[in-house]
């Protein structure tokens, strides 16, 4: 497995949704927990082993570092709920209007990601503790690109501008993928905080209401210089 220079989150490792979605593809059950060990590296051979017999535990590893783990997940909570593509529209003006994003050419969420290139999410808020992206895909996306677009809204829900923050864990269920040109919704929730460690919540809906894959998430806040911001 090698995960492309082109889905960085950071400079210099793997968008955390992304690479998660990656080692899940690895685990044939529907709801599964992806826990980063290691910034994941770019444009490197990563072996992949499979830890039971029944194929529901799956490693990343970079020579003999662990970089993640995957395991069958669970989620009893119910989704963040949706609102409309136009409410979702205008909430991504006031993300165009944040400064100090703190890691822009993430794959998901930076700014400076020409289109096409880049998902180019833009959640901005919409209640209290809640952001919401529009998402039109060109072409339907694999499931590892829903995985990804379950990612950094749940770290925008948090205001993370100026403090950077990188996915612990994500335990995700996707359900089914949108069509090429659908207007979809993502949806952030904060859930909670602890000191550094924050708890968020994402959900992506499809044009009619459909809900097409959500995630529970533990983010942890970072030390800027470590990413030299």
């Amino acid at each position: 497995m090698i995960i492309d220079r082109r889905f960085h989150g950071p400079d210099g490792s793997g968008n955390g949704g992304y690479t998660a979605g990656l080692l899940a593809g690895r685990v044939p059950i529907d709801t599964v927990t992806v826990t980063l060990r290691q910034p994941p590296p770019l444009d490197t051979e990563l072996t992949v082993t499979v830890e039971d017999e029944r194929g529901h535990s799956a490693r990343m590893w970079d020579g003999e570092t662990l970089v993640a783990e995957a395991l069958a997940g669970a989620i009893v909570v119910p989704p963040v709920p949706p609102v409309p593509f136009a409410e979702a529209r205008e909430a991504a003006e006031k993300f165009r209007a944040i400064e100090n994003h703190p890691f822009p050419r993430c794959f998901v969420c930076g700014p400076e990601r020409e289109p096409g290139d880049g998902l180019r999410l833009e959640p901005g808020h919409v209640a209290d503790g809640t952001v919401a992206a529009p998402w039109v895909p060109d072409q339907v996306p694999e499931r590892t690109l829903v995985w990804a677009a379950l990612d950094c809204p749940g770290a925008w829900s948090f205001d993370v501008a100026g403090r950077p923050a990188v996915l612990g864990t994500m335990t995700a269920q996707v359900t089914d993928v949108p069509e090429a040109g659908e207007e979809c919704v993502v949806m952030g929730l904060a859930r909670s905080r602890e000191g550094r460690k924050m708890h968020a919540a994402t959900a992506l809906y499809g044009a009619d209401g459909r809900l097409l894959g959500r995630a529970e998430q533990i983010w942890i806040e970072i030390d800027p210089e470590r990413f030299g911001r």
